[in-house]
């Protein structure tokens, strides 16, 4: 079967690499095109293209999915089928019938659970047990095409962004290849999606950071681990502003308003608004690097009793 991708990140990086190592052939890769990145803001190619380029692949990354360019390179790849692993631009319905077999997606959450840009941390900040993998023969809306198969797993409760990030993405590879397989032997069984179901997981933004000391402390916790690594929880301290990238809910009882640091020894340990505590494990100062909290405190003073947030 003649393939092609449309990807740009990391998460979309196991995917390509399993087609090109199956039996079918990847005739061409689809990506966001190179973004300015660092201090020198130096163009730099998207994790998909980088992996395409080393396997010999032609990549094309147009500005528009719109303006007939695209789908005049799509014709003449003579394609069967597009596979679509978190490529960042919405395609029109010309594309999407172009192909015999249409455009497949890997999308990173039980559909239609948590259909948008950003369910992996959303799956997390919401307190989600499971999570996992929807392969889904795409239409014309958000994430609301017939599902194909689902591979599910369990989010432990030390479990941040990154690390179900990484996870899902492996899951994801596994998931695309049966369905490939699945789909050439006919066997597939596309399933409709519930609309009542579903929520909505926007894209991330830095407006998203700030903790909110007065919620329940379970809360807390999964605020910070589903915002890292990017863009990291913040909060305030004696003025300052402190990036938060891990935490622990503790089961010690402590007495306190919340936002009130009730334990300074060697640890961090906050008030939250259910009367429960949690402790900060890993504080980041602005310009440093992050670190754990009793290395932390061997440099900073934080007193016993102070109110932290913003």
């Amino acid at each position: 079967m003649r393939i092609i991708f449309m990807g740009t990140p990391e998460f979309s990086v196991p995917c390509l690499e399993a087609l090109i190592n199956s039996e079918d052939e990847v005739v061409g890769v689809f990506t966001q095109p190179d973004k300015p990145k660092g201090r020198g803001y130096e163009l730099t190619p998207p994790p998909v293209k980088v992996c395409a380029l080393e396997n010999d692949i032609p990549v094309f990354q147009p500005n528009s999915m719109r303006d007939g360019t695209a789908l005049e390179i799509i014709n003449s790849l003579n394609a069967d089928l597009i596979i679509v692993v978190a490529f960042g631009k919405i395609l029109p319905k010309e594309i999407l019938e172009s192909v015999k077999f249409g455009c497949i997606n890997i999308h990173a959450s039980l559909l239609p659970k948590l259909r948008g840009a950003a369910p992996i941390q959303w799956s997390i900040i919401n307190g989600e047990k499971e999570t996992g993998v929807t392969s889904m023969q795409m239409d014309v809306g958000l994430d609301t095409g017939d599902m194909l198969l689902k591979k599910s797993l369990k989010i432990s409760d030390d479990m941040n962004a990154g690390m179900l990030h990484d996870k899902l993405s492996i899951i994801g590879a596994e998931t695309l290849l049966e369905t490939v397989i699945e789909l050439k032997k006919g066997n597939l069984n596309p399933q409709k999606q519930n609309d009542a179901l579903s929520n909505y997981a926007p894209m991330l933004s830095k407006e998203l950071c700030p903790i909110d000391f007065s919620k329940p402390a379970e809360e807390v916790h999964n605020h910070i681990r589903g915002l890292c690594p990017w863009p990291v929880a913040t909060t305030v301290i004696s003025g300052k502003k402190f990036k938060i990238h891990s935490s622990q809910v503790l089961t010690e009882k402590f007495v306190g308003r919340f936002g009130e640091i009730v334990d300074n020894n060697n640890r961090l340990v906050c008030m939250c608004g259910d009367g429960k505590a949690i402790e900060i494990l890993e504080i980041q100062a602005e310009g440093k690097r992050k670190t754990d909290t009793a290395s932390f405190l061997r440099g900073h003073k934080i007193d016993k009793g102070i109110i932290i947030g913003e």
